[in-house]
């Protein structure tokens, strides 16, 4: 089983030099994801294509073999071909007929050919005879050069012919390493699923970094999105996953920052944080699935102040993407499946946020802010090898409650803002308030032997918060639903 590699077109236009070292390196990448399926797979270079050869001729592997090589970054079609030695046109024909000749029974059709190497004729001449040559001794439609039922694709080579059975489609790009690192900071949504994508795909080792903002349920989500796309487009390359605790930072800027800036703040410090990561690894760009007016922290306005917190590029692949183009290139590619079961975080939510921050204001609010917890967020970030996302996180079960039991305690965990605008009163029970970023810290200072109903408007942080209790070693918690 042979496969003809076609590379994509920007590669082929680069210089001699460029066009080799990105060959050569495409050639390693797809040597390191088919190596799983064939450890003898052959893979041999050409000038302006790569030629991969499999011994095992199963069905199933040659499913395989395609599914894989069409995500490979870098490769623009590649072809099913069968190899023969040819000498003569004659030679040529009575193949074509062998592998074509049924194929062509009542249809129109046209021979096309490309021809490299020494031979006497060329590839006029072997269109025209193949093409009369078959047209004579199949039962055909007869010959049609435009929009023919059949197309009959032949490669020459020298003395070797190869007669193409199909054509793939590639994904395109570059080759992965052949432009420099990034670092994808992902939520596990729709946009930060298809940047990652393209960067993977424009030819970059993309390394990913999520911000924890309260729940294991959450960066179980993530690390299932990660570990789909690398395996899916980049697993050619190792890549690292970082996951940086940010509880602790969302409830400092909840406690210190004006309500209508905290998502440019929250913002700021997630760049920070990044800029940090991405210095650790050596990587000198950040990639976001940000897109202009998509939320109010996306202004121009907005994304310039929080652009002036790092020197570090960012890098916004979607900025003037409509939301619908991202959705269904996240559903082509295979990342809406995981986005569209996202758990929501609705914790930094302002009532009513700017659309157009003052550099000066935002850095005036950010001067109440102990920048020490930020830092101890960067410290605690946990790296990973992304083949290690494999292996699902077990989550703990958590019970729902309507509150029958009048002894259970209902634990309002919404910001103050909003418990303040509907305070909650449930009759029979007793209601206390501890924001959802004071649990981690004051959760262990309430009596044990009471049964917790942890509630917020959607939830979604309840439940969150309540998994992340009960991972600490706390069994007294339930969610509650009114």
């Amino acid at each position: 089983m042979k496969f003809i590699i076609k590379l994509h077109p920007e590669i082929t236009i680069k210089s001699k030099s460029v066009r080799q070292r990105m060959s050569k390196i495409l050639q390693s990448n797809i040597r390191n994801v088919l190596k799983p399926l064939d450890e003898n797979i052959k893979i041999r270079s050409d000038w302006d294509k790569l030629i991969v050869r499999t011994n095992i001729l199963t069905d199933a592997h040659r499913q395989n073999m395609i599914e894989v090589l069409s995500c490979v970054p870098g490769i623009q079609s590649f072809l099913e071909v069968i190899e023969h030695k040819v000498e003569s046109l004659d030679e040529i024909l009575t193949l074509t007929q062998e592998m074509f000749g049924d194929k062509l029974a009542g249809k129109t059709f046209c021979v096309r050919a490309k021809r490299r190497g020494q031979q006497s004729f060329s590839s006029l001449d072997v269109e025209r005879y193949v093409g009369g040559g078959l047209n004579q001794r199949c039962d055909t439609a007869g010959v049609k050069l435009k929009n023919p039922d059949v197309q009959v694709n032949l490669e020459l080579d020298g003395e070797r012919l190869y007669l193409i059975s199909q054509q793939h489609a590639g994904l395109g790009g570059y080759p992965i390493a052949t432009q420099e690192s990034v670092l994808s900071l992902m939520s596990g949504g729709y946009d930060s699923g298809v940047s990652s994508y393209q960067f993977i795909k424009r030819g970059s080792r993309v390394h990913y970094c999520f911000f924890n903002l309260g729940g294991a349920e959450h960066e179980a989500g993530v690390r299932e999105v990660v570990y789909y796309l690398w395996k899916k487009f980049g697993s050619s390359h190792r890549v690292k996953f970082i996951s940086v605790p940010f509880e602790e930072v969302v409830g400092e800027i909840l406690d210190k920052v004006d309500n209508g800036h905290m998502g440019v703040v929250l913002k700021r410090m997630m760049m920070r944080a990044g800029a940090a990561v991405a210095e650790k690894l050596a990587i000198n760009a950040l990639v976001t699935g940000e897109s202009m007016g998509q939320v109010s922290s996306q202004t121009v306005t907005n994304l310039n102040v929080i652009d002036r917190v790092t020197g570090t590029l960012i890098l916004r692949p979607l900025i003037a993407s409509d939301k619908q183009d991202i959705i269904d290139v996240a559903r082509q590619i295979g990342t809406a499946a995981y986005a569209e079961k996202m758990p929501e975080y609705c914790g930094v939510i302002s009532q009513s946020p700017t659309i157009k921050a003052k550099l000066g204001k935002v850095e005036h609010e950010e001067s109440n802010f102990d920048f020490a917890v930020l830092d101890t967020a960067i410290q605690a970030a946990f790296v990973e090898d992304v083949r290690k996302l494999e292996q699902k996180w077990e989550l703990p079960e958590v019970e729902f409650s309507q509150g029958e039991n009048m002894a259970e305690v209902i634990l309002d965990i919404r910001a103050p803002e909003e418990e303040e605008e509907a305070p909650l009163t449930v009759p029979g029970h007793n209601v206390i308030t501890m924001p959802f970023f004071k649990l981690s810290s004051q959760f262990s200072e309430l009596d044990p032997d009471t049964t917790y109903l942890l509630y917020c408007a959607r939830g979604v942080m309840s439940r969150l918060q309540a998994i992340h209790l009960k991972e600490q070693g706390f069994d007294n918690v339930k969610v509650y639903k009114p």
